[in-house]
């Protein structure tokens, strides 16, 4: 009686691509030996008729967020450092991974080790899923022999980077709701409680105030106005996803963001927090200053900082300093200059600019929770007027009748 099970298998063929396919063999083990004597680098092997344990995937693909690597570099380096090797902390990330997608690409960089393939330049092949600063802080740690530290500071870098993500969403999600809120109650007014008042007004007759003239105006323009903007906002909304982040658009948007009045400063702060703790992380992991500063230049989110780093890339390449260039531009504050030329001039640079990270982390956390304080009350007061001025607009017409019976 024959106890062969057909296997599902996923492997790499000498070209690089990927192939799928089915065979029959008593074990798992079998297949994958069958595989590589073929000349193929099996990836995944699994029974056939396990179908109840597959991923079902409906929609999109699931994108893999910075949490997600946070996550996944702080569990990798506790196993790495509890001794179990490469592949089997790779395995057991690859199955307990809650995103999806991750799953799918650990399980692929599994394959490119078990082949022979360094982990850096594993997660190389995948540049959507891993930036810059992961692949070579990892490439810094497998040479040096701390991969497992240089883990460590990836996911500290990675959550540090969810934090302050989190306390700018906190500061703008409230305004961004009332304003949102504020704009449903004046089109509801205007297409469902306007048009009320304003045949009784024509009934009544007589000459409408200013205010009551352009309210009712805009309630009639409504059914032309509300198409155009639905169809702007979609159309805006695709044009910003597809060359949002063009260097065109960027050029232009950058420099605007940090003129903005109260939120300049935030995102002022919030891109040196990013400099200063990516190329701290970087360089006392070993990678070396220009290619850190390439990096970096990549993962500030702002292209002012950007321009002032590729000139710091030249004076460095003279065999200059990092602190004199960075004085030239507005956007870096004397004392992150005086800090980085102090850490040059001591040959701690890298922690100087953990120092100047943490200061920056706090002004941070301090600013939006002082423009959360003074915004509530802003938008409530808004929200207040606008509705408020919209009501008193629909009754001066009753009050200037009742001025007329009286």
């Amino acid at each position: 009686m024959s106890t062969a099970t057909q296997y599902a298998y996923k492997v790499r063929d000498g070209a690089g691509k990927f192939v799928e396919g089915k065979v029959e063999a008593a074990s798992e083990a079998a297949v994958a030996d069958k595989l590589r004597s073929m000349g193929y680098v099996p990836l995944e092997v699994k029974a056939a008729n396990a179908g109840m344990n597959r991923e079902i995937n409906i929609g999109p693909k699931k994108r893999v967020k910075t949490k997600d690597l946070a996550v996944f570099s702080r569990q990798f380096a506790t196993m790495i450092d509890a001794g179990l090797t490469m592949i089997r902390a790779l395995s057991i990330m690859a199955d307990q991974s809650e995103n999806p997608e991750l799953r799918r690409i650990l399980r692929a960089v599994k394959g490119d080790v078990e082949a022979g393939l360094s982990l850096s330049a594993s997660f190389g092949k995948f540049p959507e899923t891993f930036p810059p600063l992961m692949v070579n802080m990892t490439k810094a740690g497998e040479a040096g022999g701390f991969l497992d530290s240089a883990m460590r500071q990836i996911a500290d870098n990675f959550e540090a980077d969810v934090r302050l993500r989190g306390k700018i969403k906190a500061a703008l999600t409230y305004p961004v709701v009332v304003f949102i809120l504020a704009m449903l109650m004046c089109t509801a007014m205007l297409i469902f409680v306007v048009p009320v008042f304003s045949k009784m007004f024509s009934d009544l007759g007589g000459e409408l105030p200013l205010p009551t003239k352009i309210l009712v105006m805009l309630s009639g323009a409504m059914k032309y106005l509300m198409p155009i903007g639905i169809v702007s906002m979609i159309g805006f909304t695709i044009w910003w996803r597809k060359f949002g982040r063009s260097e065109r658009v960027r050029n232009v948007v950058d420099p605007l963001k940090l003129k903005l009045p109260v939120f300049g400063k935030l995102f002022q702060k919030l891109a040196l927090t990013r400099f200063s703790r990516n190329l701290g992380t970087l360089l006392s992991s070993g990678v070396p200053i220009l290619q850190s500063l390439d990096i970096v230049a990549e993962t500030t989110g702002s292209i002012v900082i950007a321009r002032a780093l590729a000139q710091v890339q030249e004076s460095v390449r003279r065999g200059e300093s990092v602190a004199a260039p960075l004085a030239e531009h507005a956007v870096f504050p004397p004392m992150v200059v005086q800090m980085i030329a102090s850490g040059e001039e001591a040959g701690a640079i890298d922690q100087m600019l953990k120092k100047i990270a943490e200061f920056y982390d706090e002004e941070v956390e301090a600013m939006t929770e002082s423009l959360t304080a003074l915004i509530e009350p802003l938008m409530i007061a808004f929200l207040g007027a606008v509705v408020g001025s919209m009501i008193v607009a629909l009754y001066m017409p009753i009050f200037k009748v009742f001025d007329l019976i009286g």
